[in-house]
């Protein structure tokens, strides 16, 4: 009940930030696409003055060349380009901390599992970029057609969370010792999949890492409450425990 709490006063937290991001961006966004069609009206206007003065006064001509004029002309759309990709990213980086803060808590809702598993992936790219012991782990999804799920999406993106992040450790764990040629060699993966079981009226969904695997005689054990095989200081035991209980609350389909 105390880790419920804390996670749900986490994901308001969480959606509140986003919620309070989505203004300003959406003010740059419509700026910069302002400022995009602003910039080539005056470049053009530019254009237009060269083509019916080329031999304009020395004073233009000194100016054009202490502000590279020919560089600037060809670098400022590209400029404005790359800070309208970068509010794009920041737009998703917000939409998908609200999908995956979705506070649901009350009742189910009809969702695309699919919008909780990418957005659970863009909040960990992080981990999933190269370091100077690793490169980047592969992640490699199979998704099939999913009806809307009524479930509870702030929930169970946290059981995707887990689940992703020990997959992530584990395969940090098979590359100790290794060199990063040999860990390249590995091709070190994640494989999300998912389908539909017509004869069970439920979504499958499958998270395979290719790490070394969990040892025989530990299996029984890796959703028991505070069991956890990592050093002190990095594993509580309570990611499986608490996804285990999370999913005893089965979504149902249908939309």
């Amino acid at each position: 009940m105390v880790q419920n709490e804390k996670m749900a006063t986490l994901g308001n937290l969480v959606a509140g930030v986003a919620h309070e991001i989505n203004n300003p961006i959406g003010f740059l966004k419509g700026s910069l696409n302002n400022a995009k069609e602003y910039t080539q009206d005056l470049l053009a206007h530019i254009q237009c003055y060269q083509q019916h003065y080329p031999n304009p006064a020395i004073a233009v001509i000194e100016h054009g060349e202490e502000i590279d004029l020919e560089f600037l002309t060809e670098d400022l759309p590209k400029l404005v380009d790359s800070m309208k990709v970068a509010s794009d990213r920041i737009e998703d980086i917000s939409t998908s901390l609200r999908t995956f803060s979705r506070a649901d808590t009350t009742e189910k809702v009809a969702c695309n599992l699919h919008e909780g598993i990418e957005s659970t992936l863009l909040i960990l790219k992080y981990r999933l970029k190269a370091n100077e012991k690793r490169p980047a782990i592969e992640v490699i999804t199979e998704y099939g057609k999913l009806p809307p799920v009524k479930c509870f999406l702030g929930q169970l993106n946290q059981v995707f969370m887990n689940i992703l992040a020990n997959a992530i450790d584990a395969l940090d764990t098979s590359g100790e010792g290794l060199s990063f040629a040999e860990v390249e060699a590995e091709r070190q993966q994640i494989l999300i999949h998912t389908e539909v079981s017509s004869e069970q009226n439920m979504v499958l969904i499958r998270i395979k890492d290719n790490g070394q695997g969990i040892p025989e005689e530990i299996r029984s054990r890796i959703f028991d409450h505070l069991f956890t095989t990592k050093e002190v200081g990095k594993g509580t035991g309570l990611g499986l425990a608490i996804s285990l209980v999370k999913l005893s609350r089965k979504p149902t389909m249908g939309g």
